[in-house]
């Protein structure tokens, strides 16, 4: 009994809501039920259908219907006009959007949301990316961690990005890709070094002299420092006194504390010096070692001896 009187109650909800008064400029969230190239229709729980026009659905060029329009979505739109004159009500996406949307763009600043855009132009001093329908700039210096020459070359190219300004009043909104490549970056180089050993040895080549120490490009993308006390055993003023840039040389991992890669020379040079057998262990050997024929005659071994 309890489920016909509930099944009664939606039907008397839904009956009323076909029937409320419905005004150009509301905004009415409705589901997806036919999609074409020419327009979207909407399911409004309504005694009319809700129909989005292509050229109400979104500003950015790159927009597509059946690309980003599926059965089932919910949309949010405004209306634009109660009645086409065949019974239908004209909705516009794109107005609903410029309500709604600065909502959102504002919700992922304060959230620092990462997002995936698709730059769909190449301006002065920077690209163009459309985010929730909305017009975004992104500087040529945020568009990631390396310098970017020509902008062109990424026209096409979807990356990540955050909001850095979302300005309503000023219709403003300016995306960064450099933060989100940066974290990429950082992690990807910290999963490199977690990978070494402490106490291998690595090859690589000098890639620059400071008056602390060597830096070593040891491959992969990675870089260790030899500190002037890890150079070697005597003490020195400057690494230039044993290194130049673009030497090869060797040297033991130490440690890779914070992502960072500590070598060291100096540790090897010691090993070698521990595994060389010092003049008084050579002399002790020659004194076992004879340039004659070892004999073990029974008159060798009595030689000598007064019997």
């Amino acid at each position: 009994m309890s489920e016909v009187k509930e099944t009664m109650e939606d039907f008397a909800a839904e009956l009323e809501a076909s029937f409320r008064r419905i005004n150009e400029g509301d905004i009415l969230s409705g589901t997806v039920i036919d999609v074409s190239e020419e327009q979207v229709t909407l399911d409004l729980k309504y005694y009319a259908p809700g129909i989005i026009k292509a050229e109400e659905l979104s500003s950015d060029p790159d927009f597509s219907i059946v690309d980003n329009i599926r059965l089932g979505d919910t949309l949010e739109a405004t209306v634009i006009c109660r009645d086409d004159g065949a019974g239908n009500i004209l909705l516009s996406l794109k107005e609903a959007n410029e309500v709604l949307a600065w909502d959102k763009l504002k919700e992922y600043l304060e959230n620092d949301t990462i997002l995936s855009v698709k730059i769909s132009d190449s301006v002065n001093g920077g690209v163009v990316a459309y985010l929730e329908g909305i017009r975004g700039f992104i500087p040529a210096s945020q568009i990631t961690t390396a310098y970017v020459e020509d902008t062109s070359t990424y026209v096409g190219k979807t990356i990540q990005v955050r909001v850095i300004t979302a300005d309503e009043e000023a219709d403003r909104l300016v995306l960064s890709g450099k933060s989100v490549a940066a974290e990429k970056e950082a992690e990807e180089h910290n999963h490199k070094v977690a990978m070494l050993v402490p106490g291998s040895v690595v090859e690589g080549t000098v890639e620059s002299l400071m008056p602390y120490g060597a830096f070593v490009n040891i491959g992969n993308g990675l870089s260790g420092l030899i500190h002037i006390s890890q150079i070697c055993q005597k003490r020195i003023t400057k690494p230039s006194e044993i290194l130049k840039e673009g030497q090869k040389v060797k040297a033991k991992i130490l440690n890779t504390n914070d992502g960072k890669i500590s070598l060291s020379m100096r540790a090897l040079e010691e090993e070698m010096v521990d595994t060389t057998p010092d003049e008084n262990e050579a002399e002790d050997l020659s004194a076992y070692s004879s340039s004659e024929s070892a004999s073990t005659g029974l008159g060798a071994l009595l030689k000598g001896l007064k019997l």
